[in-house]
């Protein structure tokens, strides 16, 4: 598809190619628009107190885990009991009648039910929540690795949310890699859990043409520099993984690619110049557990400080080595590399203009700090 039948598809609505299902395109109003906001929000853990309430059958015979999962969910119950509402009570104040959407990065609820009928009402519930909070905006949510964790969990989110999706975008959605259409700019929602790879080759050469490109996934592409560093978008050291890894990421690049993303539990801005083009890749944090997780005080700025965190932390000499290399691949790319633990609630701004992120840090009334994209 040329640029031109791009932007014509889109300035008619894309959404409304569901028509004749039956579903009604609940954002008709705001479509259209050369310059809109989106209100983000990164991973939620929703949950809720005593933990018997979704999580009576849960059973981890792993005495590790089980003390690790039984300390989140102590987390996520006192977070839950007034600071994240406060928080979501704050992403609906930021709407404003040029928001197109709520986004939310994955990780939407804590999982671990052991019981798949208790994983679908948790699912349930948690969306039914955010809607209630928020009003008719759609509230779109791409899938975490919480949102499938659990006995059956995967098929039970597989079920579940493409039908919930359906509904708030006016539209068929079949599989948890999906894209949204908003004027003539392209987002496309990627499953890392098993990333469907044709699914995502598809999608990019049907929004060709596109003004800009956005990526909102769960997991970072570009990689963390934490706990996990493999942890992200087909990010195993595997060689068929390391192919598609950079497959990909010369495919963002080329479309100058917005990464939207979570996962980490961190605010994080990188902007990275190679394969012939640029990602700006932001990571975005609602796991409010703190009063002064509300400041974007950076932990590591600077270039030079990526892969700082896990030169520190590598137990062994395979380890570092291996790992280093990783982010070897990208160091010499970055251009601009910010971390902080901050958590809160986030607003982007779209136009012909450029592209930016206002961060809120918790519930805060004013902007924390801005992140410019574009």
């Amino acid at each position: 598809m040329d640029r031109r039948h791009f932007i014509a598809l889109s300035l008619t609505g894309l959404v409304e190619l569901g028509i004749g299902t039956g579903l009604q395109p609940v954002f008709a109003r705001r479509k259209g628009k050369d310059s809109y906001s989106i209100v983000v929000l990164g991973d939620t853990h929703f949950d809720a107190e005593p933990e018997s309430v979704y999580h009576s059958d849960y059973l981890e015979p792993n005495e590790r885990l089980n003390k690790i999962q039984r300390g989140e969910f102590a987390r996520n119950g006192k977070m839950w009991r007034e600071l994240c509402p406060r928080l979501v009570r704050r992403a609906h104040d930021l709407i404003t009648p040029d928001t197109q959407m709520v986004f939310q990065l994955g990780d939407l609820i804590q999982g671990d039910c052991g019981n798949p009928s208790v994983h679908r009402r948790f699912l349930d519930d948690t969306v039914n929540y955010f809607k209630q909070q928020l009003g008719d905006v759609p509230f779109v949510s791409v899938v975490g690795n919480h949102d499938v964790r659990g006995t059956k969990a995967e098929a039970v989110y597989h079920e579940y949310m493409p039908g919930r999706m359906s509904k708030e975008l006016g539209r068929n959605i079949y599989k948890t890699t999906f894209s949204v259409t908003i004027g003539k700019d392209a987002f496309l929602f990627v499953d890392f859990n098993r990333p469907d790879d044709a699914e995502l080759e598809r999608l990019l050469k049907e929004t060709e043409g596109a003004r800009y490109t956005f990526v909102v996934v769960h997991s970072p592409i570009i990689p963390h520099d934490g706990g996990s560093p493999r942890w992200f978008f087909h990010g195993s050291a595997k060689k068929a993984d390391t192919e598609a890894r950079r497959h990909f990421r010369r495919l963002f690049a080329q479309r100058n690619a917005m990464v939207l993303c979570g996962h980490t539990h961190t605010t994080e801005f990188i902007d990275w110049y190679g394969d012939g083009g640029r990602i700006t890749q932001m990571t975005m944090n609602s796991v409010w557990t703190r009063e002064d997780l509300r400041y974007c005080s950076p932990a590591l700025q600077g270039p030079e400080t990526y892969g700082e965190v896990c030169r520190k932390k590598m137990a062994s000499a395979a380890d570092y080595k291996e790992v280093m290399e990783l982010f070897d691949e990208y160091r010499a790319g970055l251009r601009q590399y910010t971390v902080s633990p901050a958590a809160g609630v986030y607003k982007l701004s779209v136009s012909s203009a450029g592209v930016s992120i206002d961060f809120y840090g918790g519930d805060s009334e004013r902007v924390t700090q801005t992140f410019v994209l574009r």
